[in-house]
């Protein structure tokens, strides 16, 4: 099971991600929603891995320590080829988010080795390759994005434009557990 790094965000931008989770699931849609856990929240996948050590939690708190930044959410992207797709919210990557992702990366080439001890960072999470972003739905059919795009756009929040990166966690997929990491205070 895969191990990530995630952005955790602001109690706001968190209820108004559930807000068009709900809606697309009320609508009878794919919806992150879907996801039974109580770990499962809005967060912005920084690094994923096949294995991520709880060493790297070190590295993490210095980097919280650089938290709360403010990301700017923009429009919904769609991710995937084949029948099934990701719809997303983006993230307008600005030069402090970056740099954050770029500490967080470094930090995981240490602490991302397999089994054989080969790093295991995913290719998509690398500078240059990463999509910051926040999920809504995952293996919508092709037929149903006009009407997932539809409902998400019939959900307003007073400041749906805008968010605060409050924390960090590490996820074990293995244990399916998350270590939260907090930043400074807001």
């Amino acid at each position: 099971m895969a191990h990530s790094v995630e952005f955790l965000l602001d109690d706001a931008c968190d209820q108004h991600i559930r807000e068009q989770w709900a809606a697309l699931a009320d609508a009878g849609l794919p919806s992150a929603a879907d996801v039974r856990s109580a770990t499962n929240r809005p967060h912005i996948t920084a690094i994923a891995a096949t294995r991520i050590s709880p060493e790297i939690d070190t590295a993490l708190g210095t980097v919280a320590m650089r938290l709360p930044i403010r990301v700017t959410l923009g429009d919904v992207v769609v991710f995937g080829r084949g029948a099934r797709r990701v719809l997303a919210r983006l993230i307008v990557p600005s030069s402090e988010l970056l740099s954050i992702h770029a500490s967080i990366v470094r930090a995981g080439a240490v602490h991302t080795a397999d089994r054989h001890g080969q790093e295991s960072l995913f290719a998509h999470t690398r500078p240059g390759s990463w999509t910051a972003h926040i999920t809504v739905a995952r293996r919508i059919r092709l037929d149903e994005i006009g009407r997932a795009l539809e409902t998400l756009d019939s959900v307003h929040s007073a400041d749906t434009d805008s968010a605060t990166i409050t924390a960090v966690r590490r996820w074990d997929g293995d244990a399916k557990v998350d270590h939260v990491i907090a930043g400074r205070s807001c």
